[in-house]
């Protein structure tokens, strides 16, 4: 399916008061479950100059802003490029998945030098993020036994499963839930475009929460073992390589 973003996103990305390593779009549209009506989640990365950095007043390391474009929600979040790295070294799936991102809103040179660097971001550690995220979507999931938080719930396990097997970062669900063994998923999806908060076990033709929460557990033991048989080293290797490239970028004003 071909994930429509509001036109308005470039605008909101040039707006920011600092240059923007790139601008992309996370959320429901990066999942591949985007409903109408669903939020703009716009991730991205800013470059602070030398002279907000060295001096007694630092400039913002993190931006956020949440408002309303058109009717439709918009939550941006942009970090420094030096906690971009920090955040990327440090295992954060969420700052992975927006580096990564194919819904790109605003890119650069710069961004595509983070890119290539990604590899070496890459370690078994990055299990931990999804496994520790799947419990707190498991605890929203079983109070609500809504259709939302039981897909965002099956996309964290899913992504982090690929990534543990094959080294490649994929959080659209459309693309991932074979694999996954999780054949009801485009029956989710489609339910959701109708309207995201129903109740699982109401409509006919949907897994009830039983059946989510069984494959929950699946997909967390299989996570577990793939982290165990991963091919990814065990500690991130692109250190010295971000500490150069944010050097190189300061210095240069880009």
């Amino acid at each position: 399916m071909t994930v429509t973003i509001p036109d308005w996103t470039g605008q909101v990305a040039d707006e920011q008061p600092y240059p923007l390593v790139f601008a992309t779009v996370s959320g429901a549209h990066l999942y591949g479950f985007a409903s109408v009506d669903s939020d703009v989640d716009l991730r991205g990365a800013h470059l602070l100059p030398a002279e907000e950095l060295v001096g007694l007043r630092h400039g913002p390391e993190t931006i956020n802003h949440i408002g309303d474009r058109h009717g439709v929600e918009l939550d941006l979040v942009t970090h420094d490029l030096a906690k971009c790295a920090r955040l990327l070294l440090g295992r954060s799936g969420d700052v992975l998945e927006q580096v990564t991102s194919p819904l790109v809103v605003r890119t650069s040179p710069l961004h595509a030098e983070l890119l290539a660097l990604v590899p070496g971001c890459l370690n078994a550690g990055y299990a931990d993020h999804y496994l520790g995220f799947s419990i707190s979507s498991e605890k929203l999931f079983a109070s609500t036994g809504k259709l939302k938080p039981a897909l965002y719930l099956l996309r964290v396990l899913a992504t982090g499963l690929h990534l543990m097997r094959t080294g490649e970062v994929v959080a659209d669900l459309n693309l991932l839930h074979e694999d996954a063994k999780l054949p009801y998923v485009p029956d989710l999806i489609a339910a959701k475009r109708q309207g995201e908060h129903r109740r699982l076990g109401v409509d006919a033709g949907l897994p009830d929460p039983e059946q989510i929460l069984a494959d929950t557990y699946r997909l967390r033991e299989r996570l577990r073992e793939a982290k165990a048989a991963t091919g990814l080293p065990a500690s991130p290797t692109a250190h010295d390589a971000l500490h150069d490239l944010i050097v190189r970028a300061r210095l240069a004003g880009h």
